[in-house]
């Protein structure tokens, strides 16, 4: 059977997904040969190039990139229609590709998963976790979660938790040991267990606010980590003080492990929320997740 348009498509959007053309053919079940030859073919009607390749990696050009944006979404929806015509048309099925930071499993992954997997059975969830932020259309997921702040503008929001405070915390032995600071200028003499942004590589500077004085205070310490239960942890044992969202040193605060400094200057952020692409139209395993998490988290 000659290629049509579509084959080529689907060949290039798992090679795009993957990032390689030899894990494309595995989950095709072809030669990586043939699925070199169905990307020139695409790239030949398409006009340019739209990967770029090297003995090491694969990457989206521009012209990729137009296309995963435009054609993706839809192609994606139709293959996983023709899927599942066997399936009941009352079920949900699919996959489910999410991107999700460390401070969301607890508060949001733990509750919702269990329940959504229970109710769709026939959904694939695929969750990333990790604090990097990512491009959820070039690397062919459907959703992410992130802080309210950090969504770009052209995304469909859906909040997933109340708003809550960042906090300074460290464990009642560091504190007898060190002293409790009152100020921010006291940080200056403390051990403070800094984050480093996987995305950037830049080390964090901790942000505080009371009424309209905002502060970003450069810290020092023996720890640099780039994932906060870790820092939570070294925190409770008594390393340094850590910046923390509230969510995630729940627990810990709850049961006296650590105790929160500095109250007075915590800011508030709007919470968690998810997102995806204003120009995709949520797939039926998302719209079912969104109708979970409202239901399990009672979040409007």
């Amino acid at each position: 059977m000659a290629l049509t348009p579509l084959n080529e498509l689907a060949v290039f959007i798992a090679v795009a997904r993957h990032k390689s053309f030899t894990r494309a053919a595995k989950e095709l079940g072809v030669s990586t040969s043939a699925v070199s030859h169905t990307v020139r073919l695409l790239e030949e009607r398409a006009g340019g190039a739209l990967l770029s390749r090297t003995t090491r990696s694969v990457s989206l050009t521009d012209m990729g990139q137009r296309l995963l944006e435009r054609a993706g979404p839809g192609l994606e929806a139709a293959l996983s229609a023709l899927d599942h015509l066997s399936a009941d048309a009352s079920e949900v099925t699919g996959t489910l590709r999410l991107t999700v930071p460390f401070v969301s499993i607890a508060p949001v992954l733990e509750p919702v998963l269990p329940r959504f997997i229970q109710e769709h059975p026939h959904v694939r969830v695929e969750v990333r976790v990790n604090d990097r932020f990512v491009n959820i259309v070039q690397e062919g997921l459907d959703a992410g979660i992130r802080l309210a702040e950090s969504v770009e503008r052209d995304m469909v929001q859906v909040r997933l938790t109340p708003p809550f405070r960042f906090l300074i915390v460290g464990s009642p032995a560091y504190l007898k040991k060190r002293g409790t600071p009152t100020r921010p200028e006291d940080l200056e003499h403390h051990d403070c267990i800094s984050f480093r942004a996987p995305t950037t590589g830049l080390v964090y500077h901790w942000e505080l606010e009371r009424g309209r004085r905002e502060l970003r205070v450069p810290v020092k310490g023996p720890l640099v980590a780039d994932q906060a239960q870790f820092m939570l942890r070294m925190a409770t044992a008594g390393v340094g003080l850590a910046y923390l969202a509230e969510i995630e040193a729940e627990q810990a605060l709850r049961s006296g492990a650590v105790r929160a400094v500095l109250e007075d200057w915590a800011p508030s952020v709007p919470g968690l929320f998810l997102y995806y692409p204003h120009r995709t139209r949520a797939s039926p395993p998302l719209r079912a997740f969104i109708n979970v998490a409202r239901k399990v988290l009672s979040v409007k």
